[in-house]
Parts: structure tokens; sequence; C-alpha cells
């Protein structure tokens, strides 16, 4: 009898929070799980713990904003295992910038890995997806890019609204060919970045935000890494092109 082999799911910015969340939510239901981030210290450790828990995994170094490296490791991936099944682009930064001091340069690293990094990866992998008549990729926009303007984050509302618009035109470029593209949306989640002093609203901020979010609470990195393993797999086989809020009723509990 021969043993299928197991899905292989790239997740980038998988070395810390919600990347790192959703690495081991794949590996938890079987996948193998190339997971990258530019981080190497933390992403060799997500794979450790993946590996350490009964899980299949490994670490590649990648910067999204390379397109050589990325088509090098997209080369390399389905070279060494026939194809990649599952993209999960998550690598993301947030960088508080007021208006006056947002330069060209300051937009366009913002936009270079939180929009066209998906995008690389995505026109990357669309081949070889599209040739197994197979694929799933899911990509992590923002409840700032889906409703909210954020003062002094002016660059990061308008990339995570470009990806909204990413996933609906690849969605359907690509859905003939059996490849589908959805985004997810979180809403306040405590990670590193929510509760940075600099960049975003701190410990003090993130808790008064919860006080305000119907569920009573933050979310967790788990609570989107599970959404987005549901939408990877085939329990979500005929949703393509839809960006889900993840954000404990935020959006429609403000009135």
């Amino acid at each position: 009898m021969t043993v299928p082999s197991k899905p292989i799911a790239i997740v980038t910015g998988a070395g810390i929070g919600i990347g790192q969340a959703t690495a081991k939510a794949l590996a938890a239901r079987g996948d193998h799980v190339i997971v990258t981030d530019i981080l190497e210290k933390q992403g060799m450790e997500t794979a450790q713990a993946i590996l350490s828990a009964g899980g299949s995994a490994e670490f590649q170094l990648y910067d999204v904003r390379s397109t050589e490296a990325t088509e090098a490791l997209v080369a390399d991936v389905e070279a060494r295992h026939g194809g990649i099944d599952v993209v999960v682009a998550n690598a993301g930064i947030a960088h508080r910038t007021p208006l006056a001091d947002l330069t060209d340069e300051k937009w366009d690293l913002t936009f270079d890995i939180d929009l066209k990094g998906i995008f690389r990866l995505a026109r990357a992998v669309a081949p070889g997806m599209r040739s197994r008549k197979s694929g799933s990729i899911v990509a992590l926009s923002s409840i700032m890019g889906i409703a909210y303007g954020w003062d002094e984050h002016v660059h990061y509302s308008a990339a995570k609204s470009g990806v909204i618009g990413l996933v609906r035109g690849l969605a359907v470029e690509l859905a003939r060919d059996g490849v589908r593209v959805n985004g997810i949306a979180p809403g306040y989640i405590r990670t590193a970045q929510l509760l940075s002093e600099e960049n975003s609203l701190g410990p003090a901020g993130a808790e008064k935000a919860a006080e305000f979010i119907p569920m009573g609470r933050l979310g967790t990195p788990d609570d989107i890494a599970d959404v987005i393993a549901f939408l990877a797999s085939n329990d979500a086989r005929y949703m393509t092109g839809q960006v889900l809020v993840v954000d404990g009723g935020l959006l429609v509990g403000r009135y």
C-alpha cells in the first residue's frame, strides 16, 4: 500500500506570533511545514518545537522582499517535496510613522513586505499549483485594512487594504485551475507587534482595547491560526476570494 505524502505548507514570518501559531496548527493537522522567517533564531525554534511535538517541519531563512529568494525557495521546496499545497503569507511589519515623517522609503518598505511580499510568493507558487489543479493561499490583512484607519500608520492601512484587492484578483484568476486564495483580517491580537509601545498600542493600550471588544478579551495567535488552518484545508473547498474578519466582534460592536 502506498502511504500518501504529507501536504506541504509554507508559512512566512513563522518565527513569532501569528505565523508561529499557524505553523504549529498546520503541523498538528499533519502538514510538513516549511517555517520561514528573516528571524533565524526564532524560526529555528519554531521548527524545533514542531519536531519536538511529533510534527514535521524544517526552517528556511527567507526575506519576502527578494524576488530571487522567493523563486529559489519555491524551486527548492518543489524539487525536494514534489509540490506546495498551502501558502500562508503572514510576514509583515507595522511601524508608527506620522505623515510628516512618512518618506517614500518608509512607505515603500511597508508595501514591499506587507503587500508585495505576498504577491511575490503567490506568483512563484501559482504555476505549480495550477499544474496540479490544487492549492490554497491564505494572505494576512487586518481590520485596519478592512474598516479602520490607523493614526500614524497610513502606510500600514493602505498596504493591508491592498491585500484585500490582491486576494480578490488572484482568487478569480486562479479559481478555474483549482487554486483557492483567501485572506484573514485579525483584530487586536496579543502579539509582540500589538504590545510594542513604539509602534502600536503597548500593554496598557492593548488592555484598554480589550474593554470595548464584545467578547471581552484580546485575541491570541492561536485564535487566528485555527481559522487560517480552516481556510487552508479542504473544509473550505468552496471558498475563494474571501477575507474573514476574526476580531471578537469588534467591528460589529462599535456603535
